[in-house]
């Protein structure tokens, strides 16, 4: 156990986790997990992080466990490509981009923007938008991207999810509020400027760096897919 930790502190410090923002920046939330300050940068104690990290994981897991989704969210670029492999990985939600207001709180008007989604391709891989004339398809086209660009990461959640996990809580705020109203708890990769108070399970640690990111993820979706074979089986199947 003390070998597999040492091993994640030093995979963590080679992916730069251990780096803050600048001392005028920190919030009072995260003072706890911060060992030092180099050139001017706060320095994660990656000890604390590594068992934030674990209580972490050990929560997803459960959550998959219970045959409930993560959505997984993050608007940075630096987070983008890191949020959809991950989440594809495990065949989650997720919103690699702009936050939609309502994706949660207003769940059923947003389902509605996703069917339509659904259906406009199924028009287009069954041939059926051959009906309409050609300035109605192009029109239909533009539908289809901008419906793409926000819903389609969304595609396959259906219900409200176990949990939301962001990349800087600080920049989804909104998403986080959300999520905080229904009772979701929010699992969320944290920098030194973010308010830990109100995140149940925070990961202190570089939230802007993509390196950083995709090992935090990546552990993540591994937590995930490892819960989901802990499933309870039924009737032995």
């Amino acid at each position: 156990m003390i070998k597999e930790k040492s091993h994640i502190i030093d995979t963590m410090f080679k992916a730069g986790a251990h780096f803050g923002l600048s001392r005028s920046r920190r919030h009072p939330t995260t003072a706890q997990y911060v060992f030092g300050v180099k050139n001017r940068i706060e320095i994660f104690d990656l000890e604390k992080t590594s068992e934030s990290l674990e209580k972490a994981l050990a929560f997803v897991k459960s959550v998959a466990a219970s045959g409930k989704q993560i959505l997984i969210v993050a608007g940075k670029s630096e987070a983008i490509e890191a949020v959809k492999l991950s989440a594809d990985k495990v065949g989650q939600p997720h919103v690699a981009g702009r936050w939609i207001g309502g994706t949660l709180t207003n769940f059923i008007q947003i389902r509605k923007r996703v069917e339509k989604l659904e259906n406009r391709l199924k028009e287009k891989e069954k041939g059926e938008l051959a009906k309409y004339t050609k300035k109605e398809r192009l029109l239909i086209d533009r539908e289809i991207a901008n419906l793409e660009r926000f819903f389609s990461g969304i595609v396959s959640m259906k219900e409200k999810p176990g949990a939301l996990v962001v990349v800087d809580p600080k920049r989804e705020e909104n998403a986080v509020a959300e999520a905080l109203q229904l009772g979701i708890p929010v699992v969320a990769i944290a920098s030194t400027d973010c308010n830990l108070s109100q995140i149940k399970y925070p990961i202190p640690g570089n939230d802007a760096s993509a390196p950083s990111i995709t090992f935090f993820l990546n552990a993540i979706a591994a937590a995930y897919a490892e819960g989901k074979t802990l499933k309870p089986k039924v009737d032995g199947k």
